[in-house]
């Protein structure tokens, strides 16, 4: 929908105006919708667009103060609506489920490129807040939109720019689910229904970082971060009350029983195994070789310290370091090469592999490379060499596909509690519409205290002494607490009863009527969007 061109390089007024679908292309008629607290009809939207133009087409100085001039006309006309309306919570992602690795780690983004990735996204002109959740088997966008349309164009967008996936490719392959279903996406992603492998505890510790790393970053806001924290809760007790991590298996241990499935019965123990990268899901892979059996693994990392550490925390089984420069000699010697470095670039291409001797006989000649990196540490190129076979996280489903059934069951345990949890959030964020009211009611009673304080202290004389003074101002004080304590009970829930939420709702509109309290909630919407834009 077009925006006058009154409103051209100001993006947040065309995002207000569209907002309330104040297009100058639109030729409706007066509104017959009364606008809350007075009671005065909505404008033409040609009218009002048409008054926004005049009063903006002088100077920039004049500009700015027809910017406030239009937004006092916006706000007569619109702030019943406005103020009620709520921005919604979006998904925008592309997972295991949808879309292949190829794309995936085109979309990856590291997590100490996240704060960036929140400040980019929340630059959007529909975008208030966001999160990145990126892992090996998913790249989801969470936002808090002003329009659930614009805002999924301008993520993907987004997306399409810093991943350079044309955005047609992206929407074949991308999800989009929106409040609610979004809630309960998050919280089967935190109680590890939606892995891979059923019930795996890194998504947990994955979700507990986009919180880590979010702390302090200006976007992170009160929505999202509720939202996130709030999935680390459902994700806990899921855990912890139902039997869905029991046997449960994680990527890194798929990757070995992929790579088990794969050689020969007879080679498991004395086929030589070689990990590249010792971060968590190498360090994983090690405790899994050597619940299999395995007495001896070659461990390829940039440091030693590491690599010490694992050796000391695992003595059943025999750790030999080597260096970052020595990775195609031990891939070299190595039946089995498991890759899980956070390295953006492949570390072993077609050229690098074709030159190696092949595997022992023991395991056919034929060396395996199990990727279990996202984006990907072996070039798709490495299994165009005849003596090698190349699986990557896309090709676990093989591990997991035989115990459906079992996870089928366990799910259902836990989406009682997910269902519950859901209900909760949405609630608690049905609770946030009052703390405008709150804080406004608030500074309204102060307003009234400061003034009659300061007419007291007129009429009883400049030799009051300080003692008085401060006993004075204590007791106004205590009057407009005592008095506020009321009306401040009714505006707060904890959003577990749904009457007492309804309730809490209806005396906070009934509040803002009372005291005006509403048109001032938008008028400071409407100031700070006109002040971010003069920056």
């Amino acid at each position: 929908m077009a925006v006058s061109s009154a409103f051209v390089g100001c993006p947040k007024l065309e995002t207000l105006l569209n907002h309330h679908n104040l297009s100058p292309s639109s030729s409706s008629s007066v509104s017959q919708t009364p606008l809350g607290l007075n009671g005065v009809r909505v404008r033409t939207r040609r009218g009002l667009i048409q008054k926004a133009r005049c009063e903006l087409s002088a100077s920039d100085s004049a500009s700015n103060a027809a910017s406030i001039s239009a937004l006092e006309q916006l706000k007569n006309s619109a702030a019943d609506r406005y103020t009620k309306d709520r921005s919604s919570i979006v998904v925008i992602g592309l997972s295991i489920h949808t879309a292949p690795v190829e794309m995936r780690e085109k979309l990856a983004i590291p997590e100490a490129e996240w704060p960036r990735a929140i400040a980019e996204l929340c630059g959007l002109n529909h975008i208030e807040e966001a999160a990145v959740l990126s892992t090996c088997n998913r790249m989801e966008i969470y936002v808090l939109a002003l329009s659930q349309h614009r805002g999924v164009k301008e993520v993907t967008e987004w997306m399409s720019k810093t991943s350079g996936i044309p955005v047609s490719e992206i929407c074949q392959h991308r999800f989009l689910l929106y409040n609610k279903d979004a809630t309960q996406h998050i919280f089967e992603v935190s109680a590890g229904l939606d892995s891979l492998v059923l019930g795996e505890g890194q998504i947990l510790a994955q979700v507990k970082q986009v919180v880590k790393v979010g702390q302090g970053v200006n976007g992170f806001g009160r929505n999202i971060s509720g939202l996130f924290k709030h999935a680390i809760t459902v994700g806990k007790r899921v855990r912890t009350e139902t039997n869905i991590a029991s046997g449960a298996v994680s990527v890194s241990s798929a990757a070995v029983e992929l790579a088990l499935m794969k050689l020969p019965q007879s080679s498991h123990a004395s086929s030589m195994m070689c990990v590249i990268g010792a971060g968590k899901m190498g360090k994983l892979v090690i405790k899994h070789l050597m619940a299999k059996g395995c007495t001896k693994v070659v461990v390829v990392n940039r440091s030693e310290e590491r690599v010490s550490a694992i050796r000391e925390e695992m003595p059943g089984i025999e750790i030999i370091y080597r260096p970052l420069d020595e990775m195609l000699a031990c891939a070299a010697e190595a039946d089995v090469v498991f890759t899980s470095t956070a390295s953006e670039t492949p570390l072993f291409l077609k050229e690098h592999v074709e030159t190696l001797p092949q595997a022992s006989p023991e395991v056919g000649g034929l060396r395996l490379f199990v990727d279990i990196s996202v984006p990907r540490n072996v070039g798709s190129c490495v299994g165009e060499v005849e003596t090698t076979r190349v699986y990557n996280v896309d090709d676990l489903k093989e591990v997991v596909a035989a115990n459906k059934e079992d996870r089928l069951r366990k799910a259902m345990e836990a989406q009682t509690i997910i269902t519950e949890e859901s209900t909760q959030f949405e609630a608690w964020r049905d609770s946030l519409e009052t703390v405008p009211t709150i804080k406004k009611l608030r500074a309204y009673a102060e307003r009234i205290r400061v003034a009659e304080l300061e007419k007291c202290m007129s009429k009883m004389g400049d030799d009051i002494n300080k003692k008085t003074t401060r006993a004075v101002d204590d007791l106004s004080r205590g009057i407009v607490n005592r008095f506020l304590h009321g009306p401040m009970q009714h505006l707060r829930c904890d959003g577990s009863d749904s009457r007492t939420l309804s309730e809490t709702l209806e005396n906070m509109h009934a509040l803002n009527r009372m005291y005006g309290l509403e048109k001032d909630i938008l008028e400071e919407k409407l100031k700070a969007m006109v002040e971010q834009q003069q920056k």
